[in-house]
């Protein structure tokens, strides 16, 4: 059994949202990663048991003057990793408005985990894991803290992530909305509109 999933990747320019992708989907980190501008992609199909799920992860630029672009990519989403570098209290500090501003445009049904990047630099950390480990319960959100320079939980957040997933809309814990209509692959799913009104079966496209 195969689905197709649409997750995005959020958070303030320069916390290693292009890394934990690239680390992701091709095992691979760049020391000289420079700016997304706009909205870039990768996919990988991972195993969960016995199904076989395809990732489709949208890389968001973190930078204000793009944020109209990425807005648009957030509609047809159903799980996101909102990330910040632990290093930097700055970048958690906006976490909050990222959410707001997540939440304004995706599927309310959306996963959404918090991440916590660059462990690797443990001695310069300004975001106590507790604090935000904290933030994650009050707001209903998965958490994990990851390193993609040396390869730490990067699977685990994603996979994690999938299987919330999954097990919501096995559940059928979703049953209108397009977070089921995206794992259908129905193509009114990627229309932009809310799907409230639409049976998510059934329906002449």
């Amino acid at each position: 059994m195969g689905f197709t999933y649409f997750l995005v990747l959020i958070g303030e320019s320069g916390v290693g949202k292009s890394n934990l992708l690239s680390r992701f989907t091709k095992n691979e980190f760049n020391h000289d990663s420079r700016t997304t501008i706009g909205v870039e992609f990768s996919t990988r199909t991972v195993q969960l048991g016995t199904l076989t799920i395809k990732a489709q992860i949208w890389d968001t630029a973190g930078l204000e003057r793009y944020r109209a672009i990425t807005s648009a990519y957030y509609r047809g989403a159903v799980g996101a990793l909102l990330v910040y570098d632990i290093s930097k209290h700055l970048t958690y500090e906006s976490v909050e408005r990222w959410l707001k501003e997540l939440y304004d445009h995706a599927d309310p049904h959306i996963v959404v985990m918090l991440v916590g990047n660059k462990t690797d630099l443990e001695t310069l950390r300004t975001v106590p894991t507790e604090e935000a480990k904290d933030f994650a319960e009050k707001n209903g959100l998965l958490f994990m803290e990851t390193s993609a320079l040396e390869s730490t939980n990067v699977e685990s957040a994603f996979h994690d992530v999938l299987e919330a997933i999954y097990k919501k809309v096995a559940s059928k814990e979703v049953t209108r909305g397009s977070i089921s209509a995206v794992t259908l692959s129905s193509p009114s799913a990627m229309g932009g509109e809310s799907q409230e009104e639409k049976k998510p079966c059934c329906k002449n496209l």
